[in-house]
């Protein structure tokens, strides 16, 4: 071949190669540029991937109703008559009542009354613990029968902080007095709560917050009566309905007393396959916490009775906040359509713990 020749392709194959290389750059472009598939499926799958539905709070004397999209959610109770302050009923996206309907303030419907697993103190939705300086805030004096302990505690509202509406959320935040029996005030408790929405899932994030801030430290001792609980419709008992938490756990002998991320139960209520999941944050105490998770509806996260979940006398899940300390749990309460795998809950789960890992 001539040197002329030898130039002319050289050229070409420089031209050529450089061509290849605009092509495989626009080509990378361009992909980069499209939506991952696994990652726009994870999107369109995500419980909260619906347009947010706009939130509305409103008091009324003693309670503060919570609206979605002008439907009704739940209403917020703080009667000073009442031992705690409490959520009832939780209703789903379509408007079905996931939580049990009694009692109804202090009161026990006749037709109720002789109830196997009554326990009238486990409210809808509700934060109480059965052991703070010896004192029980999770059972009620006016409901002894039900309770072992005779030196009951109540939570009493200071004040409501926070109450705001919006069109994506909605917030709330009350701060209440933890009483003795004799009406000394131990400590203090902030409840903070954040509601949103969608067509198919409604979703409470909680916050609550327990402070030593009356010279004394408090002690939470070793029960497995508590703490941050929801009471469920009885259709959503197990059976006829079903408990399965992160771990894979099916049923209460795999959930009760067991440490997991989530724990959720669903079933059929009226005409809608539904259900509802508690979240424990990455952030809470003790997380992954331990579950007081009942096949008759009785649903909590509780951290410290180690020693009643895991009956070794040898470990004591107590622990003291010192004075002047606070100590603060947080879940997210999670209402979904259908069971929990058409509701992707371990990925809800997911994107709930990256997000709580973010605010650290």
């Amino acid at each position: 071949m001539r040197s002329s020749d030898r130039r002319v392709a050289m050229r070409m194959a420089g031209i050529l190669a450089v061509l290849a290389v605009a092509m495989g750059l626009a080509r990378r472009e361009a992909l980069r540029a499209q939506p991952a598939p696994s990652r726009q499926l994870a999107a369109d799958s995500s419980p909260m991937s619906g347009a947010g539905e706009p939130v509305m709070l409103r008091r009324e004397g003693p309670h503060i109703v919570v609206t979605l999209a002008g439907r009704p959610f739940t209403t917020y109770y703080f009667d000073p008559a009442e031992a705690k302050p409490y959520f009832m009923p939780l209703r789903s996206a379509q408007g079905t009542i996931i939580t049990r309907g009694f009692p109804i303030g202090n009161t026990i419907p006749p037709a109720h009354l002789h109830d196997r697993d009554l326990e009238p103190h486990q409210r809808p939705m509700y934060f109480g613990y059965g052991d703070i300086n010896g004192i029980d805030f999770w059972g009620e004096a006016v409901f002894p029968k039900w309770s072992d302990d005779h030196v009951f505690g109540r939570t009493v509202k200071v004040k409501i902080e926070e109450m705001q509406g919006g069109p994506r959320a909605g917030a709330l935040r009350a701060l209440f007095n933890l009483a003795g029996p004799s009406g000394r005030v131990i400590g203090q408790e902030a409840q903070s709560y954040t509601f949103r929405g969608n067509q198919t899932t409604r979703i409470v994030d909680c916050a609550i917050t327990l402070m030593a801030d009356r010279g004394a430290p408090l002690t939470m001792g070793d029960t497995k009566e508590g703490m941050f609980a929801l009471r469920l419709a009885p259709e959503l008992n197990s059976p006829p309905g079903h408990i399965v938490n992160s771990t894979g756990g099916v049923g209460e002998n795999e959930v009760w007393g067991k440490r997991a991320d989530w724990v959720d139960y669903y079933g059929r209520v009226g005409n809608e396959e539904v259900g509802v999941a508690i979240f424990d944050s990455p952030r809470s105490f003790r997380h992954p916490t331990y579950w007081h998770a009942r096949g008759y509806g009785l649903f909590a996260a509780n951290p410290f009775g180690i020693r009643e979940f895991t009956r070794d006398p040898k470990r004591d899940g107590s622990w003291t906040i010192r004075q002047g300390k606070s100590l603060t749990f947080r879940y997210r309460v999670l209402i979904h359509h259908g069971d929990d795998q058409q509701a992707h809950i371990g990925q809800a789960y997911r994107e709930y713990a990256r997000e709580q890992t973010r605010a650290r």
